[in-house]
């Protein structure tokens, strides 16, 4: 038990990261496709240009750097989305659908820091295993690594969440 609440087991986090992912998925469509526009507008002002490429996508499967760069922004997506809502809130969509709440050993928001730490450390939501067997004391191996701690909210604490939002 950590404070007042709970701390989240393993199930409920795993079915916030299903919809936390659905909503990265979608995040990172839009990325891709504004970053190939802007390449194809590079190409267009002679900027870059195709060097026997096929299109604008073999282009940047071509070049280390135009992949690396679109590698760097997918990495940025996920960690502004998750930074984001959990220092605004300490919720996630996927969190908030299933009344759970990111917060510090004390019981505040996190930092932007421990947000990025948290995120990295998660390694794609394998981080979340390791509930499986810290019985005692329920946390990830990010909830450690970025001294944070992921706690189940009542319904009407969720709520109540929800509106300070305003």
């Amino acid at each position: 038990m950590s404070g007042e609440f709970p701390r989240a087991g393993f199930w409920r986090r795993f079915a916030s990261l299903v919809y936390d992912t659905l909503a990265i998925i979608a995040f990172a469509m839009l990325t891709v496709v504004l970053y190939l526009f802007a390449i194809q507008g590079l190409i267009s002002l002679d900027v870059i240009a195709l060097n026997g490429a096929e299109d604008v996508s073999a282009l940047i499967q071509d070049s280390l750097l135009l992949s690396g760069i679109r590698s760097s922004l997918l990495v940025l997506v996920g960690l502004v989305f998750f930074g984001y809502f959990w220092t605004k809130s300490g919720q996630t969509i996927g969190m908030r659908a299933w009344r759970l709440k990111v917060q510090t050993n004390q019981g505040s928001l996190i930092s932007w820091p421990q947000a990025i730490i948290r995120s990295l450390c998660a390694l794609l939501g394998l981080g979340n295993l390791l509930v499986l067997v810290d019985f005692k004391n329920n946390k990830a191996l990010q909830d450690y690594l970025s001294k944070t701690e992921v706690v189940t909210l009542t319904k009407e604490e969720n709520k109540r969440v929800y509106r300070e939002l305003d």
